[in-house]
């Protein structure tokens, strides 16, 4: 189990010790905790995952895209980071059938030949039958829309591993 730390332990550590702790928040992407490091003190979590955000949001195009390139494909075989495996493991994408194996690939192939980055959305907050019905609905999106769908997961999931990560 991870260590969970008061805003007051976040708000005193040294900047690298700051992004060991808050980089994992976003996928392969400490530079989103390094960025944010210097807005310090943050009054709470939500302050926090504000500053974190808009740290996003400020970002150029090429960074975001990278951000989103960074996340592992649902039930894919890229390594996954320890957050992202007990992500989807509490969702039960790692006790899938062959058959529903072959249509998580299939659909991870089809998004990310349409898209060009991988199909993201927060497994904490879904089950697996709104995750497949989540791929059929997006994948008739325009690629800026979908670059605007996966930011927002990526919040949602930055959200709740903050909130992992933190004791109020």
């Amino acid at each position: 189990m991870q260590t969970r730390h008061t805003m007051a332990e976040l708000n005193a550590l040294s900047a690298g010790d700051f992004v060991r702790v808050i980089g994992p928040v976003f996928e392969h992407s400490p530079w989103i905790a390094q960025e944010t490091s210097a807005r310090r003190p943050f009054g709470g979590t939500d302050d926090l995952l504000g500053a974190l955000c808009d740290t996003v949001r400020n970002a150029s195009d090429d960074q975001k895209l990278a951000l989103i390139r960074a996340h592992p494909d649902l039930v894919g075989r890229m390594a996954l980071t320890p957050e992202s495996s007990g992500e989807q493991a509490a969702t039960g994408l790692n006790k899938l059938t062959p058959e529903e194996v072959a249509l998580f690939q299939c659909q991870n192939e089809a998004y990310r030949q349409k898209f060009g980055f991988p199909f993201i959305i927060c497994a904490r907050l879904n089950k697996k039958d709104a995750i497949i019905a989540g791929f059929a609905r997006r994948l008739q999106n325009s690629r800026e829309q979908e670059i605007r769908a996966a930011l927002e997961e990526i919040y949602k999931i930055a959200s709740l591993r903050l909130r992992d990560l933190i004791k109020e």
